[in-house]
């Protein structure tokens, strides 16, 4: 028969006043070797061969109410407009972060869990636990880190935790009850059940908000390039440091954004508006030049086109002439001979007017003298209504054959004035040739024309005369071009009536915003307001995170999908719409809290990126088919806490030292008795010991007569400790031959 081993078992626990000599490691080792030394033994004088490993856990330290109050005085002179700035002068961890101007988040990583690991030591006395004991954590044979996350980052929250998620599921709201009124004023004084329940913030908030919007903006805050995704101009919103972006921003904060706090915002907005416009003063967060981009939102564009009218008003009141100014466009080649010409030519009076240069390799073909570049004006801005509007006038005329030409009517003819007046024996067959070389067929390549779009071309081998004819498109009767040359007089710039006409344009924009319908406001404010939130937290530095770049990527795509629906003028707020945005809304808190999470872990690994992204990859890993966009784990998986450990190497373990700030007196007053072990002044929140005694069966009573069984070692003693200063728990197990 086989040799039978007994083992025994015993337990206790100290919950509470545990002797001092048991919170040390030389204690402890001595109560295991009580267990098999006789009693009289003075241990101190005699060696025992013990083995045992250990694992301390630390945990980073997280500063109560009663810690704050006692931080250094710091400079509490933050901006009065952040509503969400921190209590009592504390620093939040989100503070210099893109969202912060907006809210304050929850640190989605509340702190770390260090286990500190010595995975086989051999003591023989006392002296050698107590040495262990004051020996640094940074000596143990390996650290483990992993990271103590927010219960919210699971899930949706609806309301619990407060983020742009939050907040545009109460835009959506706000949507659904725009379409009940037909003007936003009712949302204000009209009946009770559109504004009764409703709460708008007082005065103050509301003048505070338009400061922001109106008054204290900064050039930087004015380039929207640098802070666009690539995917941001597919959702028919604003760039978020434009008026309207930052409009709606404000409005997710202001009275909750409901539609009521909406609709006084709004009213108060316009009213701010046209005083810009009555008083000439810029349209602040938006440029006075440019075209105007048809992929934002028409709202927008009225913006953007009612500071380019506010720019020529002021400048046409300072005597300003808007044929001489940035209005005109040099349609030349600027070599040195045309921009000598051009110097000479504006100090004398002859024959030319407008003239910006010489087209050395073109001639008049009647007279043979040598081609002028007039000054032309910009083409006006238009909106996208605008162009609509033009189209169906075109339409209306029923020339299809000539609809590009009816539709720029205006332009050309100010084209040809120009043309005329520069260069006053041309023909109708010179304007082709400059303005549209496309349209002049050459029967020779000896004369080449110099392109209006690209007039940089040099030409230098010029043939007379020149072999050609209009095209089919130029030359048919009854062709529109040619009845406005014949119409057009030869006018200068300086001389023409401006293409743009600021005061009728301007006026006409601050129609359509007070007068605009409520569900058509809203409509513009969804769109934009994700867009601009997207664009905010885009701006995050979360490191080189491929995950976050797909995410992002692939949100921009979901929310240019879903809200291309509302891009209809004749859109309804039906529920398969508000259903979808809800869903949106869900998508992009998933989103947002994937971002929050990297940016904390970016913060707190500056030195060791790698280690930052290694975590976030364990977490992303984990939640991420508990957020939605996975499969994989079912329900009950949400409960179970995260535990995946990333190993620390030594090169990175000064960085995790540095979380563990020193504690301060009022922290530490009640800790006069520690453990040992102390990582920059914190004591392991769990110490977890396993001491062992290995025997050889031929050396002690359990030997056999079984040769084979002589030669073999065994654990006779084995003792687990785990627990804390106020907290041990032992656990014995004693190994005996039957």
């Amino acid at each position: 028969m086989g040799t039978v081993f007994t083992r025994r078992f015993e337990a206790d626990r100290i919950g509470s006043q545990v002797p001092i000599k048991l919170m040390h490691l030389e204690g402890l080792y001595e109560l295991f070797v009580s267990k098999f030394a006789y009693t009289t033994v003075d241990w101190s004088m005699h060696h025992f061969e013990v083995h045992f490993k250990m694992k301390l856990t630390y945990r980073t330290p997280v500063y109560d109410d009663e810690d704050e109050f006692q931080e250094p005085e710091a400079d509490i002179t933050g901006s009065s407009e952040n509503l969400e700035s921190g209590i009592h002068g504390k620093s939040q961890w989100d503070d210099d972060s893109p969202w912060s101007k907006w809210y304050s988040a929850e640190d989605p990583v509340k702190g770390f869990e260090l286990l500190a690991i010595w995975a086989e030591i051999t003591a023989e006395s006392s002296l050698d636990m107590a040495e262990l004991e004051n020996a640094s954590p940074l000596e143990a044979e390996k650290w483990l880190l992993y990271p103590c996350l927010s219960s919210n980052l699971v899930g949706i929250c609806d309301g619990i935790t407060i983020g742009f998620a939050s907040q545009l599921r109460l835009l959506i709201k706000a949507f659904e009850m725009s379409s009940e009124a037909k003007f936003i004023e009712d949302f204000v004084s009209g009946s009770e059940n559109l504004n009764s329940s409703a709460v708008v913030p007082p005065p103050t908030v509301l003048d505070r908000v338009l400061k922001d919007l109106f008054h204290e903006v900064t050039e930087a805050q004015a380039d929207f390039s640098q802070v666009e995704h690539e995917s941001s101009r597919s959702i028919k919103g604003a760039q978020p440091e434009s008026l309207f972006a930052q409009f709606c921003l404000h409005a997710l904060w202001f009275g909750n954004c409901s539609m009521r706090a909406i609709a006084v915002l709004w009213i108060e907005f316009v009213r701010e508006v046209r005083w810009c416009w009555e008083e000439s003063q810029s349209l602040p967060r938006m440029p006075a030049n440019g075209t105007i981009d048809l992929s934002t939102c028409l709202i927008n564009q009225k913006l953007h086109m009612l500071a380019v009218c506010i720019d020529k008003k002021r400048r046409e009141a300072e005597g300003q002439n808007l044929g001489t100014s940035d209005s005109v466009n040099l349609q030349t080649p600027m070599n040195f001979s045309a921009s000598h010409e051009l110097s000479k030519g504006f100090g004398r009076k002859n024959e030319r007017n407008g003239s910006a240069g010489v087209a050395e390799s073109m001639m008049l073909l009647k007279s043979r003298k040598t081609m002028h570049f007039p000054m032309t004006q910009d083409p006006p801005p238009m909106t996208e209504d605008m162009h609509e509007e033009r189209l169906k006038a075109a339409e209306a005329l029923g020339d299809s054959f000539s609809f590009s030409a009816q539709l720029e009517k205006d332009i050309l003819a100010s084209d040809m004035s120009a043309f005329k007046a520069a260069n006053q024996d041309a023909v109708f067959e010179d304007f082709i040739r400059w303005h549209s070389p496309r349209d002049w067929e050459n029967d020779d390549s000896h004369e080449i024309g110099v392109s209006q779009t690209n007039p940089m071309e040099e030409v230098s081998e010029v043939k007379w005369p020149p072999r050609g004819r209009l095209s089919e498109r130029m030359s048919g009767n009854g062709n529109s071009w040619r009845k406005i040359w014949n119409e057009a007089p030869p006018l200068p710039v300086s001389e023409q009536k401006p293409l743009l006409d600021p005061n009728r344009e301007g006026e006409k924009v601050l129609h359509y915003l007070e007068t605009l319908k409520p569900q058509q406001l809203l409509e513009q404010m969804v769109c934009t307001a994700f867009r601009a939130a997207a664009d905010t937290l885009n701006q995050t530095p979360v490191g080189q995170l491929k995950q976050i770049t797909t995410k992002t990527r692939q949100l921009y795509a979901t929310m240019a999908s879903m809200l291309k629906y509302l891009q209809s003028h004749n859109m309804t707020s039906d529920s398969d719409v508000i259903d979808d945005l809800k869903r949106l809304c869900s998508t992009f808190e998933h989103i947002e809290k994937l971002i929050l999470l990297a940016a904390s872990l970016h913060r707190k690994f500056v030195q060791s990126p790698h280690l930052g992204e290694a975590i976030f990859s364990d977490c992303y890993d984990y939640y991420l088919p508990n957020m939605g966009t996975g499969s994989g784990l079912g329900n009950n998986n949400t409960k179970k806490e995260f535990d995946k450990k990333q190993r620390v190497s030594s090169r990175d373990r000064n960085v995790i030292v540095g979380m563990f700030t020193p504690p301060t007196a009022n922290q530490s007053w009640r800790k006069v008795l520690s453990m040992g072990n102390l990582l920059n002044g914190h004591e392991p929140i769990l110490r977890e010991i396993v001491f062992s005694k290995h025997d050889r069966v031929s050396e002690s009573y359990y030997a056999s007569t079984n040769p084979k069984l002589s030669r073999q070692d065994i654990e006779t003693y084995r003792m687990y400790v785990c627990g804390t200063s106020n907290d041990l728990r032992v656990a014995l197990a004693v190994t005996s031959f039957d």
